[in-house]
């Protein structure tokens, strides 16, 4: 019988889609070949969370329908260079027992929730 085996992607509805392609090429090291993302070094972590949310949850904005969560292996060091990039970064940081978490918004409006893993500092 067949079985899921991994996400395969992350897609989004973009106004520039090429403007926003070199934003996260830019700011998150996100690599375009073949029409999408790719990454330069190979997952680590290879978990992955899905989650659903009602409507009226506010974890993030109730216009955007899916948000994205990186995986990082220094939250405040990326935060840090993207406030230095001029990149807009939530100033709110929360840690958990599995984990750091953080935001920043790309240039379309979508929030982006980083993650560092715990055992992962």
């Amino acid at each position: 019988m067949g079985a899921i085996t991994g996400f395969g992607g992350v897609f989004l509805r973009a106004n520039d889609p090429k403007a926003l392609y070199a934003w996260y090429e830019k700011h998150l090291g996100l690599v375009k070949a073949d029409g999408a993302f790719s990454f330069a070094a190979p997952t680590k972590h290879p978990q992955v969370v899905f989650a659903l949310f009602k409507p009226e949850n506010d974890y993030f904005p109730a216009a955007q329908k899916a948000m994205i969560n990186l995986q990082v292996d220094d939250l405040d060091g990326v935060l840090d260079r993207l406030i230095g990039e001029g990149v807009a970064v939530d100033k709110k940081r929360d840690s958990y027992d599995f984990g750091k978490f953080g935001w920043l918004t790309d240039p379309e409006g979508n929030r982006v929730e980083l993650w560092q893993p715990m055992g992962n500092d």
